[in-house]
């Protein structure tokens, strides 16, 4: 589900797919969409899935731009686009210690967004990422169930997770019938 990257299914030597949490990530929003709501690409990595969920939902779009001066660590340089008056929505493919996208949500809200939160699929949340939600800016950090979230991750007010195991068992079904897995994230 969401591989970090396309490539890695050419690292399988049976048939694979690559199953997109994309279809619940934007019912949930169109669910608890916000007013003045921009859509927010934490790196340049993640432009692709954060702009095309912005087209869908017509909104905004903004770009964190960041470098990582060695692994687990990054530095926010600039924000790409306007945050001030808006509810910013952070759109990743995972969370892992959660530094990123403190440190963004701090650099957004000091720009003069009104609120912050994150969509992140895979929910790794090591060392003290939950720690760091507590303490940040961050509003919510809205997690897919693809991973289990710890006893401690679970009593986070901050954070919330989705169910996806109804998407992934259309897509077990389609291929147990021979159909297009792939029609399922369609616009």
């Amino acid at each position: 589900m969401d591989l970090h990257a396309d490539q890695i299914q050419g690292f399988f030597d049976i048939p694979t797919d690559n199953v997109y949490a994309r279809p619940v990530i934007i019912g949930d929003l169109w669910k608890h969409r916000p007013e003045n709501l921009t859509i927010v690409s934490p790196d340049v990595g993640a432009v692709v899935r954060a702009r095309s969920i912005a087209e869908q939902l017509e909104a905004q779009f903004a770009i964190v731009d960041k470098r990582r001066p060695r692994p687990n660590v990054a530095e926010v340089m600039n924000v790409i686009g306007d945050v001030e008056g808006r509810t910013c929505v952070f759109i990743d493919d995972i969370v892992d210690t959660a530094s990123t996208l403190c440190e963004a949500a701090q650099v957004l809200s000091q720009k003069g967004a009104l609120a912050v939160k994150a969509y992140c699929t895979h929910p790794v949340l090591s060392g003290n990422a939950i720690e760091r939600i507590n303490d940040s800016t961050m509003d919510e950090l809205v997690v897919c169930n693809s991973i289990n979230l710890s006893e401690k991750a679970q009593k986070c007010n901050k954070i919330r997770q989705l169910d996806v195991s109804q998407l992934i068992g259309e897509a077990i079904r389609r291929i147990s019938i021979g159909d297009s897995v792939s029609s399922i994230f369609v616009d």
